[in-house]
This record gives C-alpha cells, sequence and structure tokens, in this order.
C-alpha cells in the first residue's frame, strides 16, 4: 500500500511539474493586456499504473502478486522432481478435453469437424529448437480466459500452497492445489501457451519468461481449430526431456488414469547405405583411369 501511494504520488508530482511548465509558457508568450488562459494548448498526460501497459508484441501484464511469490518457489526449488511438470501438463490436457467432452453431450457442434474434433493430446519434441510442446483439443481458453486464470486474478489454491510450502510442504504437492501448471518453470525458461476457444473468434497467445509479467497476444501462426498448444523452451540441464525413451517412461507413468489418447511425436537421425547404380560405377571407373592417366604424366 505504501508503494502504491508512492506510485501516486509521483503521478501527481509529474502532472504539477506539466502545469508549471504550461503557466510559464503561457504566460511569457501572451500579450500584457490580454487575459491569461493557463490552459491554452496544454495537453496533460498521466503515467499509468494499470496491470496491462501496450507493447510491440502485445498486451503486457504483471502477476498478481502471490502468483509471483508461486513462481520465486519454483524456480529456486532444487531439490523437486522436475519431470511432476509433465504430470501437471498431462492432467490440465485431460482435464480440458473432458469438459469440453462434457459440453458436446448437449450441444455436438462444439466438437467441431475433422481434426479438430478427436479428442486427443500430442507431446512434439524438437532437440534442434529445444522445444517441448504438449497440445490438447480441450475447450481451450479465451483471452480473457488466459489472463485471468494464469495470471491476474488471485487463486485460493497460490495462497494455500505458499502457507503449506512455508510450512515444510513439497514443491512436487503442487498439482493438489490447482495450480500445478506454473510447475513449467522447473524445466522451462520460456513458456508460450496458444489458445483457441469457441467462445472467443479470435486465437491468442499467452507468454512468459517468468520475469515477474506476461504478455498476450492474437495468434498469427498455426491455427489450432480449438484447444490450447503449450510450448516449453526447456532449460540447457533439462533437455532430457527431449529424449524419447524419457519420455515415453513419463506418459506411461502419468497417463494411467488418463481416458484420452496421448500421441509422442519424435525426430530421428537414421544413416542408410545407398546402392550405387551402374551408370554411377562405370563414371566412378572413369575417373579412376583419368587419375591413373594423371598421375603416369606426371611422372
Amino acid at each position: 500500500d505504501v508503494l502504491a501511494s508512492g506510485a501516486h504520488v509521483r503521478n501527481m508530482l509529474r502532472l504539477l511539474v506539466t502545469c508549471v511548465c504550461a503557466v510559464a509558457a503561457a504566460t511569457a508568450s501572451a500579450p500584457e493586456d490580454a487575459p491569461l488562459n493557463l490552459w491554452s494548448g496544454v495537453t496533460v498526460g498521466l503515467k499509468s499504473d494499470d496491470a496491462s501497459v501496450e507493447k510491440g508484441a502485445g498486451e503486457q501484464y504483471q502477476f498478481q502478486a502471490d502468483v509471483n511469490k508461486l513462481m520465486d518457489i519454483i524456480i529456486n526449488s532444487l531439490y523437486s522432481k522436475k519431470e511432476i511438470f509433465l504430470r501437471e501438463l498431462i492432467s490440465n490436457g485431460s482435464d480440458a478435453l473432458d469438459k469440453v467432452r462434457f459440453m458436446s453431450l448437449t450441444d455436438s457442434a462444439v466438437l467441431g469437424e475433422g481434426d479438430t474434433s478427436k479428442l486427443e493430446m500430442k507431446l512434439i519434441a524438437d532437440k534442434e529448437a529445444k522445444t517441448l510442446t504438449l497440445i490438447d483439443r480441450g475447450c481451450g481458453m479465451s483471452k480473457e480466459d488466459l489472463i485471468n486464470h494464469l495470471g491476474t486474478v488471485a487463486q485460493s489454491g497460490t495462497s494455500s500452497f505458499i502457507e503449506a510450502f512455508q510450512q515444510g510442504a513439497d514443491v512436487n504437492l503442487i498439482g493438489q492445489f490447482g495450480v500445478g501448471f506454473y510447475s513449467v518453470y522447473l524445466v522451462a525458461d520460456n513458456v508460450a501457451v496458444h489458445s483457441k476457444s469457441n467462445e472467443d473468434d479470435k486465437q491468442w497467445v499467452w507468454e512468459s519468461t517468468a520475469d515477474s509479467t506476461f504478455s498476450v497476444y492474437e495468434d498469427k501462426g498455426e491455427e489450432l481449430g480449438r484447444g490450447t498448444k503449450i510450448v516449453l523452451t526447456l532449460k540447457e540441464d533439462c533437455l532430457e526431456f527431449l529424449e524419447e525413451e524419457r519420455l515415453k517412461g513419463l506418459i506411461k507413468r502419468y497417463s494411467e488414469f488418463i481416458n484420452f489418447p496421448i500421441y509422442l511425436y519424435t525426430t530421428k537421425e537414421e544413416e542408410e547405405e545407398v546402392p550405387i547404380e551402374e551408370g554411377d560405377e562405370d563414371d566412378e571407373e572413369g575417373e579412376d583411369e583419368e587419375d591413373e592417366e594423371d598421375k603416369e604424366d606426371e611422372d
């Protein structure tokens, strides 16, 4: 509250300085016998302390205070099982799929058509980009959902987890408090959540590097149809989570009670012997003969 009061005082001082400068300018330029209009040609602006500030990539927001504390706990947790992030993402994806399946019982149009109608999850490991991506065809989130659910609105689970942690609880229990999403920062430097809801005509991206702020902007990339795509840019010491066998083991462990299929996409490099065609053999023989002739000429 003291900080907030200080911010308001600074804003009022800026306004006062603007007004003083305006008075000085108006006094200097006005004729001696003319009535003085102090506000003529003056443009007054206040610096906003609003949580949303327009930036090049979109709107930037401050995390709610308790979420900031939660992020600090996660980022500085050295002895936690980092793999729990995948358990939480799979669980959240399953909840989103359950929700859209329930909605479709009364309105089949909710599911959409083609790939959008498939109630499934995909996990994509990209070693070159060092990213791990989870896609679900669940209910998705609107712009307002992304802002509220992932940062600015206080959730009871956030403060409850912080209190439990201060009393000795382990970070691995984060999912029990309904704020398991933030466990992604155990393994990721940057997180981008692309989401499309049937309730919103546009597709949006929520993105943060866990620096106390996040940004939200319209997604101009690949269309999801409906659902959520979470892209994790992994930390250098967490690249093990791009290995196929590691991911297979974790998916098997954490999908035991999941009622939807999970597909794992990985890339492989293979060496293959290519048979030499007859024409290629003749060319090689010809080149060898030419090399021998050149050597004889040199001799």
